[in-house]
C-alpha cells in the first residue's frame, strides 16, 4: 500500500510503508527508488533528456542527432535484441542479462549498449567466455564471480549501501545460488551479510547468527535437500523471507533452482 500527497503541481509525494508502521517518503518526479527508506536515483532519468534538449537548443547537435538520442532512449534495437534503457526508470534497475543461451558476442554488445547510460551492468548465468568479450569491450572493468557465474560492472561513485538483508544458504553446495542472490542485492544498492552451510543438520550453527538476522530488514534463505532452513529461519525471526529451494541433493526439493 503507497500513501500519496500532492506537494503541488506536477509534484506528487508518495510514502512507502515500513515494517514500524512509519511512512519514508519519496518524490516520484525525481524518478527515484526507495531502498529499505533510502533514495536511490537511476543512472537514466529526465537530467540525460533535459541535456540533450540543452544542446539542441545552444545548437550544438542537429535535429538528426537529437531525434538518434530520442529514438535510443526507449530501447535500442540490436537486431537479435532490443536493449530496454527505460527500465531503470520504470523499475529502479538496469535491465538484467540472462546469459544463458546467448553467445559470448552477443553478451558483450548487450553489455556495450547498457553501460553506454549506466553506470552498473549485471549478467547473470555466465560463462568465462562471455566475461572475457565483455571485458574486451567497455566493461573492462567488469568482475566476474565463478561460483555465482555473475559479470558485474559497478562504476557509481558516491554510493552508500543500504544495510539489512542476510543472504543465508544451508550447504556449501547451494553457493552457487546464494552467491548469485548476494551479487545482485549489492548491485542493486543493498548492503549484504552473507552467511554460509549453516544447514538444520547442526542448528547450533545458525543460532550464532540470530542477532544478525533479527536486526535484518530481508533475508534470503536457500537451500536443497528437504528445503526446512526457511521454514527454520521463519521461526525465529519477524523479517520478510525469500526461500529459495535448489536442485541440490537427494531430498524433496521438486528440483529447485
Amino acid at each position: 500500500m503507497f500513501v500519496t500527497r500532492r506537494r503541488g503541481p506536477g509534484d506528487r509525494q508518495t510514502f512507502t510503508p515500513l515494517l514500524d508502521g512509519r511512512y519514508t517518503p519519496r518524490y516520484e518526479n525525481t524518478l527515484a527508488c526507495v531502498f529499505a527508506g533510502d533514495i536511490w536515483r537511476p543512472p537514466i532519468d529526465d537530467v540525460r533528456l533535459r541535456a540533450a534538449l540543452e544542446d539542441f537548443k545552444r545548437d550544438g547537435i542537429s535535429i538528426d542527432d537529437l531525434m538518434s538520442q530520442l529514438r535510443d532512449m526507449p530501447y535500442e534495437d540490436l537486431d537479435f535484441a532490443k536493449v530496454d534503457h527505460h527500465r531503470a526508470i520504470r523499475k529502479g534497475f538496469p535491465e538484467v542479462v540472462f546469459g544463458q543461451g546467448k553467445t559470448p558476442q552477443q553478451i558483450a554488445s548487450i553489455s556495450a549498449a547498457l553501460l553506454e547510460s549506466s553506470d552498473t551492468l549485471l549478467v547473470t548465468r555466465a560463462s568465462p567466455a562471455a566475461f572475457d568479450a565483455v571485458k574486451a569491450g567497455p566493461g573492462s572493468d567488469a568482475h566476474y564471480d565463478e561460483l555465482a557465474r555473475t559479470i558485474a560492472v559497478d562504476r557509481r561513485t558516491d554510493h552508500v549501501p543500504t544495510p539489512g538483508v542476510a543472504v543465508l544458504c544451508a550447504g556449501t553446495a547451494d553457493l552457487p545460488v546464494a552467491n548469485e542472490a548476494a551479487v545482485t542485492a549489492e548491485l542493486m544498492g543493498c548492503g549484504v551479510e552473507r552467511i554460509n552451510d549453516v544447514g538444520v543438520a547442526g542448528l547450533h550453527r545458525l543460532l550464532g547468527y540470530l542477532p544478525i538476522l533479527r536486526k535484518s530488514t530481508a533475508l534470503v534463505v536457500v537451500a536443497g535437500m528437504e528445503g526446512a532452513l526457511p521454514s527454520v529461519v521463519g521461526g525465529l525471526v519477524n523479517t520478510p523471507i525469500v526461500a529459495v529451494p535448489t536442485s541440490v541433493g537427494y531430498g524433496a526439493s521438486f528440483d529447485g533452482l
